[in-house]
């Protein structure tokens, strides 16, 4: 407790400094070019955190995490405020929690809260076939509603229907690596770097016209091995002797009001980025546009709706609670403060400390080249955000929407489907990704550890992601 306190005071203490230096100030832009590739250690320490402390320590992480991710905020912002100074390092955790984490919660938050308070009623049999015609469904859905408002919406039922089986982790993997994100590719609002795309200029439906391709190829071969791999297990395990949830003739949806709210979500989502307007308002350096600021707003009464007239039973039949969603929140505050001089340097390009990574996608005769853009958008996306590393690389390519869409398409898509496709790679890459997982281990299911999860990855997406680039992306 008395630790707690002090990790509070400390956070309160800084931000009160910050604070003080005038407005004005605030403004100053973060040159990458002259950060040394060690201010990339605080992020890679709340990476190795995430990835080791739940193996090694998992007492200490089960009650800590939260002041682990603030440790590591802290050993960014401290010493940055003292060799750059406190309207710098204000500037940056301003724009970090304003400009982008906030929005990022609240939007997580009403997904959450929505799909959550939708209670498929019945239970049918978890079978390789009624698991893959649902993790089919869930990717039709992630492209129309977001990886995580599908990933919200089918994780449950999903688990009850397989909770009389002992092998059930492949599911839930295969789960993430296709609902929660490489169903997310076709249209903007699948995922946030697609719908960065589409704020920069890209078309609303140009990922479908020409990512749909990747994206069957990708969510069907998944869909085989997946089938293949369930119906082994089926063949060869024994069921448990008491099934928590018996099987039922058919289904039923409980808090229906909810898709039209969720209905809601979307339309708020999509007129963030289709409405524009000069009003724009200055906090701490970040501007916060209207749309935005109307869109952010909207989906907090809309979550406090969906808990306002969701019938109690509706929440207990989920088992829905708030601790996946504070986890996420707590380990993604870290995140996002943390990655802020390793986007910067990325943003520096070939005269930043990670040039050789820029250089590496552009060939000797200054052409792009779309399998080194589809592999270095995928490993960066597989560990950093994936929607301002889509924005680096958008930018590299020469930022001109008209252009991508056109004479490079190729490397559009290859930036477009490495964001998506591989923020599978980890659970850090999608924040579905750690949602699920949460989940899925409240509910009794033994996920992969971190490198666990990898070693998943590694042998199932990685092969496919090399076929794809000879197919796609040469």
């Amino acid at each position: 407790m008395k630790a707690s306190r002090s990790a509070k005071g400390v956070l309160r203490s800084l931000v009160s400094v910050l604070l003080i230096s005038p407005a004005a100030t605030w403004a100053a832009d973060l040159d990458g070019a002259r950060l040394s590739v060690w201010w990339s250690v605080p992020f890679a320490g709340i990476l190795l955190s995430i990835a080791l402390m739940p193996l090694l320590v998992p007492a200490f992480w089960h009650h800590h995490y939260g002041k682990v991710a603030v440790a590591w905020g802290l050993a960014f912002l401290l010493p940055f405020a003292a060799i750059h100074g406190a309207p710098l390092a204000g500037a940056q955790l301003a724009h970090a929690l304003v400009g982008e984490y906030i929005p990022f919660v609240i939007l997580l938050a009403a997904l959450f809260a929505v799909s959550g308070g939708i209670h498929i009623r019945g239970n049918l049999r978890g079978s390789p076939r009624l698991n893959t015609a649902i993790l089919a469904i869930g990717a039709v859905l992630a492209s129309l509603m977001g990886t995580t408002g599908a990933s919200m919406l089918l994780i449950r039922p999903l688990i009850r229907a397989n909770d009389n089986r002992r092998h059930k982790v492949h599911v839930v993997v295969f789960f993430i690596f296709i609902v929660s994100n490489v169903g997310g590719a076709l249209t903007p609002l699948g995922d946030p770097p697609l719908f960065l795309g589409f704020l920069k200029g890209v078309d609303f439906t140009w990922t479908l016209l020409n990512i749909l391709p990747e994206t069957l190829f990708m969510t069907g071969i998944l869909l085989v091995l997946f089938y293949l791999l369930d119906a082994w297990y089926f063949r060869n395990e024994d069921l448990l002797p008491f099934d928590p949830t018996p099987d039922t003739r058919g289904i039923a949806f409980e808090g229906a009001v909810n898709f039209l709210l969720l209905g809601g979500v979307v339309f708020f989502v999509l007129l963030s980025g289709v409405w524009k307007s000069p009003v724009r308002f200055d906090v701490f350096g970040t501007e916060v546009g209207l749309p935005g600021l109307v869109r952010d707003v909207a989906l907090i009464a809309i979550t406090l709706l969906s808990l306002r007239i969701t019938v109690p039973k509706v929440h207990e039949a989920n088992h829905f609670g708030w601790g996946p969603m504070v986890e996420v929140a707590k380990l993604f505050a870290g995140i996002f403060v943390t990655i802020v001089p390793v986007i910067a340097m990325l943003k520096a390009g070939v005269d930043g400390p990670f040039g050789a990574v820029v250089a590496a996608v552009t060939r000797p005769d200054g052409q792009p080249d779309p399998a080194m853009y589809f592999w270095a958008t995928g490993i960066l996306s597989s560990f950093l955000d994936n929607a301002p590393t889509y924005l680096v690389f958008f930018n590299t390519a020469g930022g001109d929407p008209q252009a991508l869409m056109t004479t490079y398409a190729t490397t559009l898509a290859a930036i477009s489907a490495g964001a998506v496709f591989m923020g599978a790679n980890t659970y850090i890459g999608n924040a579905p990704n750690l949602m699920v997982k949460a989940i899925a281990e409240s509910r009794g299911v033994r996920m992969p550890s971190f490198f666990g999860f990898m070693l998943w990855s590694g042998g199932i997406l990685v092969p496919l992601f090399v076929l794809a680039t000879f197919i796609f992306f040469r």
